[in-house]
Formats: structure tokens, C-alpha cells, sequence
């Protein structure tokens, strides 16, 4: 097969270096660390260490791992685009990955991948004991990818995740995010992971610089602008959160999640009737049924509100508690949120990251039994 490589100014058009490459197709994975490696020396890039060992950090020799990868990382397109159940994508990109590993046990990429895809499982789409299985085996797989590459940004991103979303270890993961993005301050799945958790521990500013940095850097990512718009939504930039939300819905008009996360965005404006169309859009999920109790109630609709709040219970147990204090602060019942925010902290409650900044829960910031589950979760400062 024959490559060409070429570096051409956008803003000039013109032509500043190229080179063609032909190879036999068996050793395509050779060729594209060799293609690496003299593109970063064409272009004077400067790398710590070897150039060639830089760019195969973390992956494989293997094509049938690198193909198992590849499948796993189209399946991220498919959990926002709507053309597979959202459980059904996020377990098939799982089995991906796990096939990559299987190919190449040495394989440090694929696992941190894989360590992402189960927390993201375990946090969205596990219910029960699931839940902890899918969170031990992030961990598991965070740490032998931390093993075979320790200067594997995504790795230490990986981990951080399962740190903070997993085991409420929030001071341990802040120095895992950091050193994440020291390694790999260009990558926009460690700025997108890390900008999510700056904006939970306080850090505003920093995590929608850093969000919006992943926005330029994967600019197609259905997933990048729904997590810039909840950090602008967590940074009361609700405003700036609705246009984050639409440029999303503008790529994949389908996009689970969204139309919800932005009715919470419509909530925090006062702009309730816009909200509840937001959050009525189908598919429903737990995310829009906990906007349509909170909308419904601020319209005076109490019957609907109590029978979304009812259903969900129903649906959740005690695994949806952080939700039904959100919802329990915003028909100004305190005590019972106040209730369901013990529960939550009781059974380690996914939710609890988002305590500091989740606007929903600020009716409750005063309460002395609000502060005293804040101070216990030991969050950095």
C-alpha cells in the first residue's frame, strides 16, 4: 500500500513538507510507528525520551488486538447516538476491550480503555451488586495498565476515574488527574475525565478551561460537548451549558442524555415550561424523570411530580438516593432530602462526587447535617 503524509498551512494553503511511504500491508502496524516517528522528527517535535518509544507507549504489535481496540472505541459514538440500547453499547464495547487484552495481555491502552468503559458501566447502566463488580474490575484493569506503562497518561486517568466515581477517594484521584494531565496534556479523553472532576472538587475555572480544550481537540465527540455543557451547568453558566447541549443534539440529534441535561439547564433559568419539553423527550431515562419531578412540581403539577418521584423509587431503591434528595430540596422538603443524603452517603452513593456543586442541592448548603456529610467526604481543597 502507499501512505502519504502531508503538513500543509490552513491558513496560507501552503505546502510545507510531505512524504510517501510504500509498504506491504502485513506489517501495518510497524509502518504507522515508523510513519509516527518520522513525522515527529520531520517536524522537530520535542519528545522526553526516545521518539519511538514515546509513540508505541502503551500499545500493540498485535493486529487483531488493534482491531478488537478500534471496535471498541467506535462503540463511544454509539452510547450518545442512539442506534443501540444504551446498556447493550456500553457491555459490547466492554467485550471489546477485554478482547484486545485477551489478544495482547500486554496490552496497556486497551486495558485503560477497558477500565474506563466499566466505570462508566457501573455508574450509568449497572444496577445492584453490579455495580461494585463493574467498579473492582475498573480498578483492576486501571492498575495493570498503570503496570505495564506507569507513564501512560490515560492510565492514570483511567484509575482517577475509578477512583473518584468507584471509592470516593477524591484526594488520591486529584493527584492521579494531574499526573494524567502532565503525561498527556493533548489528549481530549484525559482533559474531557479530568475536567469533570474539577469542576466537582470546586475548581471551575480550570475544569471549563479544560473542557473546552477537549471540545477543540475532538471537536466531532458527541461525548465532548456533553461534558463541557454539564461543567458549565455545574459552574452556573447554565446559559453557556444550553448552547454546549445544543451543539451536541446538532451532531447526533438522537443523543441519549442530552435533551434531559439540558432541561436542568432550562430549570436552574426559571425557564420551567422549556424545561419540562427538554425533559419529556423519549427516550426517558432516570435523568429525565428526575427533571420531571423537580419541573412538574415547580408547575404546580403535584400529582405528576409525586407519581415520577414514586416511579422512580420504584424502579431504583436505595441505589437513585442522591437523586431523590435533589429532587426532596427542590419541593423544599429538607428534611426528607436531608434523609435520602445519608442514605446516600450510607451506600456510597455515585452521586456524592457532584455535592459540592450540584445545583439542585443548594437549598440544603446551610443545613448543619448537609455540612457534616461534606466534611466526611474529605474533599481536596
Amino acid at each position: 500500500m502507499r501512505i502519504t503524509a502531508q503538513l500543509i498551512n490552513a491558513v496560507t494553503g501552503f505546502h510545507l513538507w510531505s512524504q510517501t511511504y510504500d509498504r506491504d500491508l502485513r506489517h501495518i502496524l510497524a509502518l504507522q510507528i515508523e510513519i509516527a516517528s518520522a513525522v515527529t522528527k520531520a517536524l522537530q517535535a520535542t519528545l522526553l525520551g526516545d521518539s519511538s518509544a514515546a509513540i508505541e507507549l502503551g500499545g500493540t504489535q498485535n493486529p487483531l488486538a488493534f482491531d478488537a481496540y478500534l471496535k471498541g472505541q467506535k462503540f463511544e459514538g454509539q452510547k450518545f447516538a442512539g442506534t443501540a440500547p444504551d446498556k447493550e453499547a456500553r457491555l459490547k464495547q466492554i467485550a471489546a476491550y477485554s478482547e484486545a487484552v485477551r489478544l495482547d495481555p500486554r496490552y496497556a491502552k486497551a486495558y485503560a480503555a477497558n477500565s474506563i468503559a466499566l466505570s462508566d458501566f457501573a455508574g450509568n447502566a449497572a444496577t445492584g451488586p453490579a455495580i461494585r463488580k463493574g467498579f473492582e474490575g475498573a480498578r483492576a484493569a486501571a492498575e495493570k495498565a498503570l503496570a505495564l506503562a506507569p507513564q501512560l497518561g490515560e492510565a492514570h486517568a483511567a484509575f482517577a476515574a475509578v477512583l473518584d466515581e468507584g471509592f470516593a477517594d477524591y484526594a488520591r484521584a486529584a493527584v492521579e488527574y494531574d499526573r494524567a494531565l502532565a503525561l498527556s496534556p493533548g489528549s481530549a479523553l484525559v482533559l474531557r475525565l479530568s475536567a469533570r472532576f474539577f469542576v466537582a472538587v470546586g475548581r471551575s475555572e480550570t475544569a471549563v478551561a479544560t473542557a473546552q480544550r477537549a471540545v477543540v481537540l475532538d471537536p466531532l465527540n458527541v461525548g465532548a460537548h456533553r461534558a463541557l455543557g454539564g461543567i458549565l451547568h455545574s459552574a452556573r453558566r447554565d446559559r453557556e451549558a444550553i448552547e454546549a447541549y445544543n451543539r451536541a443534539l446538532s451532531l447526533e440529534p438522537h443523543a441519549g442524555e442530552v435533551p434531559a441535561l439540558r432541561g436542568l439547564a432550562y430549570l436552574s433559568l426559571g425557564q420551567f415550561e422549556a424545561a419540562r419539553e427538554s425533559c419529556a423527550t423519549p427516550p426517558l431515562d432516570w435523568e429525565n424523570n428526575l427533571c420531571l419531578a423537580v419541573v412538574y412540581h415547580k408547575l404546580n403539577r403535584q400529582s405528576d411530580a409525586g407519581a415520577v418521584l414514586a416511579a422512580l423509587i420504584a424502579a431504583s431503591g436505595d441505589d437513585g438516593a442522591f437523586q431523590y434528595a435533589q429532587i426532596y430540596a427542590q419541593w423544599g422538603n429538607n428534611s426528607k432530602a436531608l434523609e435520602w443524603l445519608e442514605t446516600a452517603y450510607r451506600t456510597h452513593d455515585l452521586g456524592l462526587v457532584d455535592l459540592k456543586v450540584e445545583p439542585l442541592l443548594d437549598p440544603l448548603r446551610q443545613e448543619p447535617r448537609f455540612k457534616e456529610i461534606e466534611r466526611k467526604l474529605k474533599f481536596p481543597t
